[in-house]
């Protein structure tokens, strides 16, 4: 497209829409290339982590993802055993292990900090098994 836009006959004009925002004054200020429209992205409202520390078998949760944020699991110390996310829809009766293409996912044998899942049902909630065999381990569930 040419700069300047031609106006071509036989209306001799052409409509034009823009947009506009208050300039901090009360005036009207043009959206333009050196004057975007100012916009802030927010990021989500996410729910308190949960975190603690155990010596011992625990089935720690439940944890309330907010929607489309990845989760992440942090586990750290020294300790041998295993930690598995698991998924609940109904407040903690039924648990279910968390898969990718029907492999195990989110099972882990040692400490790590990675992104663990990723929730579109406001129902769901995850927790974590905890089977600690020897020494303390340090978990953390957080968006």
């Amino acid at each position: 497209m040419s700069d300047p836009i031609p106006v071509q006959t036989p209306g001799g004009f052409a409509p034009a829409y823009v947009s506009g925002f208050d300039d901090g004054s009360g005036h009207l200020a043009l959206v333009a290339e050196t004057r975007p429209l100012p916009v802030h992205a927010s990021p989500p409202s996410v729910p308190a982590a949960l975190e603690g520390t155990t010596f011992g078998d625990i089935l720690a949760g439940p944890f309330t993802p907010a929607a489309m944020t990845p989760v992440f699991c942090t586990l750290s110390g020294d300790w041998q055993g295993s930690v598995e996310v698991k998924r609940s829809t109904d407040g903690g009766a039924t648990f279910h292990p968390l898969t990718v293409a029907g492999a195990p996912w989110g099972l882990f044998s040692g400490n790590a900090c990675e992104p663990v899942w990723e929730e579109a049902e406001t129902a769901a909630t995850l927790w974590l098994d905890c089977k600690v065999t020897s020494g303390t381990l340090t978990f953390r569930l957080a968006q």
